[in-house]
């Protein structure tokens, strides 16, 4: 029989019965337009995430205090310094060095106060994190070595001490009580690789943060920026040396510090991202496995309703394979339509859950072509035992049936 003909007599016999058809198809539209939200939905977060890291730099290293002993892991009293800071700037294969102490506070300015973290840094770290100002600039070395009471101020600690848009450089803040001068104002960066408001931090210099606010020498991180990222190796091994000396560690003992390579972690968020869209796309394939569940039924009751309508065909010389031919490809019309409907949803759907809720969705071509595929293999899977059914009838006994 004529391909064309065969999809003409397909498409009038689901029309026949537009309920029907509507309700079976609604399996495949539910499970395609699900996969293509829920994946759009993980490969956003997966490339939020992989941008904001990457931004960070992948030459970046991140030296903690804490090793691998004690009742919990990162317990050593042991603390890094400014100087363990200074000493790692002065090795080979170092671009920049930053390190910064943080700590709670509560800054007020005129009458409107707000909770935030304070980091005591170096100019340095805005080269090593690529921050740009809005407004006025980084506090110098200088301000670092003399323990300046100046301030350079978030986006979010802005927008709460300053909702009316003022221009705030050069204004006084109080920073638990101490007053401190705004010499800039960052650009906003977002949330950070664990979803933290970035924008939502005061920096000041170092020594300033040591001597008025946490009385320690220590510092929470040492930023250390390599000259590429193929130096980050044998540049771990050589901080991981000089600490371990300064810190007078014997030959037996553990590391009191972790060394972080963000071009690792980098590696290992995209790993865990793809095990998350994979996990995701099967739950929501669950839905297309259950459409086509549903197509099988309703061939099935097709099968039967068309009995005799089959018996006739035999009779008037309609092969076997005609017959097959005929409802697989009624199976497929239905997988394929929902699939079409179900991309149209899952498009929309995206771009609406984007604009109202304001995540981030990357709608890929992949997602389109596999949800497409998978809907196709579906209809082909479940409508061949009822095309299969029908091929085998037996044509008398159809001729009889009522």
């Amino acid at each position: 029989m004529n391909l064309w003909i065969t999809l003409q007599i397909a498409w009038k016999s689901l029309f026949a019965n537009k309920m029907r058809s509507i309700l079976t198809m609604l399996g495949i539209i539910i499970g395609v337009a699900a996969v293509i939200i829920m994946v759009s939905l993980s490969q956003g977060a997966t490339a939020g995430i992989t941008e904001r890291i990457a931004g960070m730099g992948s030459n970046l290293l991140m030296v903690r205090p804490g090793g691998n002993f004690g009742p919990v892991r990162g317990t050593s009293t042991t603390k890094l310094t400014y100087e363990d800071a200074q000493a790692i700037s002065r090795l080979p294969m170092v671009k920049a060095v930053a390190p910064e102490a943080s700590s709670q506070v509560t800054v007020t300015a005129g009458s409107n106060t707000w909770s935030t973290s304070v980091s005591g840094t170096v100019p340095q770290l805005q080269m090593i994190k690529d921050w740009s100002t809005s407004q006025g600039g980084f506090f110098s070395d200088n301000d670092v070595e003399r323990g300046a009471l100046v301030a350079v101020l978030g986006q979010t600690v802005v927008e709460n001490l300053f909702p009316n848009g003022i221009n705030n450089l050069n204004s006084d803040i109080r920073i638990n009580g101490l007053t401190f001068t705004v010499v800039g104002v960052l650009s906003s960066k977002g949330a950070g690789g664990t979803g933290s408001d970035q924008d939502d931090t005061i920096y000041i210099p170092l020594t300033t943060a040591q001597q008025r606010f946490l009385g320690s020498t220590s510092v929470r991180v040492i930023n250390v920026q390599a000259t590429s990222e193929q130096a980050l190796t044998t540049l771990k091994e050589t901080i991981t040396s000089l600490l371990r000396q300064r810190h007078r560690l014997a030959s037996s003992t553990e590391n009191d510090f972790q060394i972080q390579d963000m071009a690792e972690v980098l590696s290992t968020i995209e790993d865990t991202t793809k095990i998350m869209t994979f996990l995701l796309g099967g739950i929501a394939g669950i839905s297309l496995l259950v459409g086509g569940i549903g197509i099988m039924n309703i061939m099935l009751v097709s099968v039967t309703e068309r009995t005799r309508e089959i018996g006739i065909r035999m009779a008037v010389g309609a092969t076997t394979r005609a017959i097959l031919t005929q409802f697989l490809i009624e199976a497929l019309l239905l997988s394929v339509l929902g699939g079409l409907i179900g991309v149209a949803i899952g498009w929309g759907g995206t771009r609406i859950l984007s604009m109202l809720s304001n995540l981030r969705m990357e709608l890929v071509p992949w997602i389109i072509a596999m949800s497409l595929g998978f809907s196709l293999m579906v209809g082909l899977f479940f409508g061949y035992y009822p095309a299969r059914k029908a091929a085998n009838s037996n044509p008398i006994d159809a001729l009889r049936f009522e």
